[in-house]
């Protein structure tokens, strides 16, 4: 009997399944879930740009570094506090989100506070995998935040080599990327290995009381006088209240620790 000649029309790609998305409050704040008891963001109500969870507001360090990004992307949109917070504290900056789950597209703009786009707010629904591999985004990207997890929260769901260095190639020549790790959960040992191949140098922000490890990944390994840093670290803390003295301290331990980072 005859084979079936091969088709020339490429596999379509299965549709996702998304988890519920499902909403708690207690004590004055607002969390995401997917269906699950992990949280996937959070507002403060009375605070709708403040960044609830200690995790988000260290990937902000990258703020350490740059000063103006011209186009910040997020990699999973989550609560929206990332992107919130980009807007409110750079408004001169181009602002991207990819997000694969229209539902949680729609209950950030209902629930937690989203705005609508506009010429620097983009809202993406879309793969992220697929946004790192456009080469059109390549060389683009000042300012990579990448949080991206399923319903059970606890490891990334995109965590190859291969994604790493595409989100490498997004970044400008002076580019910063900071990824959202659980370090007591074995993805944490093989996600760092894969980070520090692909970019020019990582350091692992000590690990916060919910278990997250934040990673600055750099496109360009930066030259660092920790004067300069405490330095900026206290604007930082004046303007934005966030606690950027930390994660200066947590970078002088990590280099001190052997960093590949340039001193």
């Amino acid at each position: 009997m005859p084979r079936n000649p091969p088709s020339s029309t490429p596999p379509r790609r299965r549709t996702p399944k998304y988890a519920p998305v499902t909403l708690s409050e207690q004590e004055g704040v607002r969390y995401l879930h997917f269906g699950t008891e992990w949280i996937q963001g959070a507002m403060r109500i009375r605070k709708p740009d403040w960044l609830e969870l200690e995790y988000a507001q260290q990937m902000m360090a990258w703020m350490l570094f740059m000063d103006q990004p011209k186009r910040i992307v997020q990699l999973g949109l989550g609560a929206a506090a990332l992107t919130k917070f980009c807007r409110r504290w750079h408004p001169q900056s181009s602002i991207t989100a990819v997000e694969l789950n229209p539902s949680v597209i729609d209950v950030c703009h209902s629930m937690f506070k989203l705005p609508q786009e506009d010429e620097l707010l983009s809202i993406i629904q879309g793969d992220a995998m697929d946004f790192v591999d456009d080469r059109a985004n390549h060389r683009k990207v000042d300012i990579l935040q990448i949080d991206l997890y399923d319903a059970t929260a606890r490891g990334p769901v995109l965590e190859s080599l291969e994604f790493y260095r595409s989100c490498a190639a997004c970044l400008s020549r002076g580019g910063i990327a900071t990824i959202n790790l659980f370090g007591d959960h074995p993805s944490y040992q093989r996600n760092v290995p894969a980070i520090c191949e692909a970019f020019d140098a990582a350091i692992c922000l000590p690990e916060v009381h919910q278990g997250n490890v934040v990673v600055i990944a750099f496109k360009n390994a930066p030259k660092v006088n920790f004067a300069d840093l405490y330095a900026r670290a206290a604007v930082i803390n004046d303007i934005t209240k966030l606690p950027a003295r930390s994660w200066v301290d947590g970078i002088k331990s990590a280099v001190t620790e052997g960093s590949p980072i340039d001193r």
